[in-house]
């Protein structure tokens, strides 16, 4: 595992970017002064789908420090660089990003069926610069193109699913509770309120630049999350995946050899490497007390219920009275649920998922 560390030590040092990353502090202007290139968008009251796709625009070269153009006069849409959420027009060969005209069914492909938004479609033409540009890298890079479907799926998705009335379930029961901490939801809330005494274009211009920031900011968080952890500890999941067999004969129980987000890549992977029979256990060392952890993988990345959860009559007992009941020395606890469990050992964990998988 050594040279794989060598690797995955050098991709970080290679794409790890900072936080506060000057690609979220781009300039809003709305000044008389006309710089190269013009970017136009409806004014009005705004949605997170304008914000980020105004944002991620002038990401790229050549609309670097464009003009923002908040308007619905289709005279002077006519003559902008680019145009955004309104104007009816889809046409990335002229820089025209609206989604609302009749007829349109574009998504971004690659497995997703969400119909896109005004940011779907100025993530789906200029994404791959946007990512390349982001982490240093060239545009055709595999890892470039793993970067741009993971921050869509993670990211994007939900903002062009949002604007154009998708739900995320097919169901028609009512939510248990509401969420209004979504980004599209606090970019809604940017807006100018009913009762603001000042509603004038200037004042509106200025919110939407703060919804600009707010959507451009996580965007950007996104990636770096993407290239500085997840990117990484696929390659470390993917190893230890490949060495499953080598901790257990069955296949079904495999040893993280470093802590990594390993949950957000193991279905993924599963599929792309043919993984059969499916994980059932994940075991790694807990950083902060050297104590083993035995995990149960869950039966999809959403939901909570596990493939196979450690024996009912373990659960909920602690310490000695644990290892009397499972007969396995230095037993430390299991979750109620049983999802989770903790022994002394590496030895003594593996034993419980061995154990588990018979039960």
């Amino acid at each position: 595992m050594a040279a794989s560390f060598q690797r995955l030590q050098t991709f970080v040092t290679r794409t790890c970017l900072p936080i506060n990353s000057t690609f979220s502090r781009l300039p809003f202007s709305t000044s008389s002064t006309s710089p190269l290139k013009r970017v136009g968008t409806h004014n009005g009251t705004f949605h997170c789908d304008e914000a980020l796709g105004c944002f991620m625009i002038k990401l790229t070269s050549k609309f670097h420090a464009a003009q923002i153009i908040r308007t619905r006069n289709l005279q002077v849409l006519d003559t902008l660089d680019a145009v955004l959420d309104v104007g009816g027009v889809n046409d990335p060969s002229s820089d025209r990003f609206d989604h609302h005209q009749k007829g349109f069914s574009e998504i971004l492909g690659d497995g997703f069926g969400t119909k896109l938004s005004s940011a779907g479609l100025v993530y789906k033409h200029y994404g791959v610069e946007i990512i390349a540009k982001t982490v240093q890298l060239d545009e055709g890079h595999p890892d470039v193109r793993r970067l741009f479907l993971a921050v869509y799926k993670n990211f994007v998705e939900a903002v062009d699913a949002i604007d154009n009335g998708i739900n995320q379930y097919e169901t028609d029961q009512l939510p248990r509770y509401v969420n209004n901490t979504t980004l599209s939801s606090r970019i809604s809330r940017l807006n100018l309120n009913w009762y603001d005494e000042d509603q004038s274009p200037e004042k509106e211009d200025e919110a939407f630049q703060h919804a600009m920031t707010l959507a451009g900011n996580e965007f950007m968080d996104c990636i770096h999350f993407h290239a500085n952890s997840w990117l990484p500890a696929r390659l470390v999941v993917m190893e230890c995946l490949a060495a499953r067999k080598n901790i257990d004969s069955s296949g079904e129980i495999m040893l993280l050899t470093r802590s990594c987000p390993w949950k957000l890549h193991i279905f993924d992977l599963e599929v792309e490497m043919k993984v059969d029979p499916v994980l059932k256990y994940v075991i790694y060392q807990d950083d902060r007390n050297n104590r083993w952890r035995v995990q149960a993988v869950a039966v999809s990345p959403d939901k909570f219920e596990s493939r196979k959860p450690l024996p009912f009559h373990w659960r909920g007992l602690t310490d000695d009275h644990l290892s009397d009941v499972a007969g396995i020395s230095g037993c430390i606890f299991v979750h109620t649920s049983g999802f989770i469990g903790a022994n002394k050992t590496y030895e003594g964990a593996l034993a419980m998922a061995r154990a588990s998988l018979l039960a």
